[in-house]
């Protein structure tokens, strides 16, 4: 007989200053600015104070729990910290943009680009590997949440990989869909497999930055 199914609702961190210059963050610590601040606000507004959310799961990194707090005031719920729904580690990438990668590392850069699953980026995390923590860590927290609805505040790089393991998209195939700073994304979990419900909803923003790519 299938198990109740656990629903899931990730969010994306709000916007930071390296997410306005396209700037790669991986693990490096990076807090909101002013702008993902007030998405945060915005944010806590999207749900109701009486929440069908039993527990909030927060990636440990600033800018995340910048994020959850003002959903742990609405919502009265604790902050699970974890650094298993952290951002890809970006190796040799971190701290450069897109263009400064191009130009300082043509190398690792064309590699990045090319979405190679087995590539660590020279010390990172490969595709293949950051999938298989986050999709662990996932199915973790869904068995100790059957039937439940819980919260994922995380990273772009962790709503990528969720999406493809709901779509069957390969890890190296471009994305061609959208990860919004602080949209909603709900997704169900059962059986070992993920069903997407709703993504990318902005309804609650007042604009936001997509995901680089």
């Amino acid at each position: 007989m299938p198990l109740p199914v656990t629903r899931f609702c990730l969010v994306r961190h709000g916007e930071t200053d390296w997410n306005r210059e396209y700037r790669l963050q991986g693990h490096t610590d990076i807090p909101l600015n002013a702008t993902g601040l007030a998405q945060a606000d915005q944010l806590a507004l999207a749900f109701r104070a009486a929440s069908s959310f039993q527990a909030l799961y927060v990636s440990d990194l600033t800018r995340t729990r910048q994020t959850a707090a003002p959903l742990q005031a609405k919502l009265r719920l604790a902050a699970h910290y974890t650094p298993q729904l952290r951002e890809r580690h970006m190796g040799a990438l971190q701290g450069l943009t897109y263009a400064e990668a191009a130009e300082r590392i043509p190398h690792v850069y064309q590699r990045h680009q090319t979405r190679d699953p087995d590539y660590d980026l020279e010390g990172g995390e490969s595709l293949r590997r950051f999938s298989a923590r986050i999709l662990e860590s996932l199915a973790d927290i869904a068995s100790r949440h059957t039937g439940q609805e819980v919260l994922i505040v995380t990273h772009g790089g962790v709503l990528d990989i969720i999406y493809r393991a709901a779509t069957a998209k390969p890890l190296a195939d471009k994305r061609d869909f959208p990860i919004p700073n602080a949209a909603l994304n709900w997704l169900d979990y059962g059986n070992g497999g993920w069903d997407l419900r709703r993504w990318a909803d902005e309804s609650h923003l007042s604009g936001a930055l997509d995901e680089i790519q």
